[in-house]
């Protein structure tokens, strides 16, 4: 089996912004995507995890961005598994244009969790095992971000178009949601270099967010999302998040 995958995507219009540029959001779309198709090669895809009650969910994620591709252009993607940690499965993904230009890389902290106690799994207790690949080229695994004061609050209620197949909000949504907070005439002047966000907690249908957020100095987005928990007399963080543009 191939340690690479590779696969190629052709930017449509339905993947790009106003301004004619690929979503970020869309980023991690092709990296969710790709991985889909390497696991089903290796045998860790989503009905084989399935009959063990597993899932695989995605607890941090870190993107470089050197440049992002137009309606029309086809780029090309590869990833490859890390070497499995104690707590998780790292992935590498890098994405190149028609020209052998790099467009952005990647790195993703998944995990495997219980289908029915929403609960982490261990690799080690999971027998779920990936051989993993070191290139030399991958990114730095994303550390934990920790709650900033943000002068800035936002609410959004999380909807059906909102969840994924393991019935929970996507990877893909948090990253538009944080996009809206801004106006389209700060995106058409800004571009994304990197980002990273920290999905502390599943939000589910229904959920009620509360987003901490604001612009600093230096021209980095950051947000701090949490909701209120009744039952634990507080509030349960659901991702945080920082975009440097």
């Amino acid at each position: 089996m191939e340690p690479i995958y590779q696969h190629d995507y052709l930017v449509n219009d339905a993947a790009v912004d106003c301004c004619g540029r690929l979503k970020p959001s869309m980023l991690l779309f092709y990296c969710q995507d790709i991985a889909g198709h390497h696991c089903t090669r290796l045998g860790t895809d989503y009905d084989t995890l399935a009959h063990k009650n597993l899932f695989w969910a995605v607890i941090r994620q870190k993107v470089q961005i050197t440049r992002l591709p137009r309606s029309g252009e086809t780029i090309h993607v590869e990833t490859w598994p890390m070497p499995t940690t104690r707590t998780c499965y790292p992935r590498s993904t890098v994405a190149y244009d028609q020209d052998g230009q790099e467009l952005f890389r990647a790195i993703g902290l998944w995990v495997l969790m219980d289908i029915n106690t929403r609960a982490m799994i261990l690799p080690g207790k999971s027998g779920v095992t990936v051989t993993g690949l070191l290139t030399g080229t991958e990114l730095a695994a994303p550390g934990s971000l920790s709650p900033k004061g943000l002068g800035s609050t936002a609410s959004r209620r999380v909807v059906y178009s909102d969840l994924d197949r393991n019935s929970h909000m996507n990877n893909t949504r948090y990253l538009e949601w944080m996009n809206d907070l801004l106006p389209s005439s700060f995106h058409r002047e800004n571009t994304p270099r990197e980002f990273t966000i920290c999905y502390h907690s599943e939000a589910r249908e229904g959920d009620q967010l509360n987003m901490n957020w604001q612009v600093n100095e230096h021209s980095m987005l950051l947000v701090d999302s949490w909701k209120e928990a009744p039952e634990d007399g507080g509030f349960h963080r659901i991702f945080s998040a920082q975009v440097q543009y």
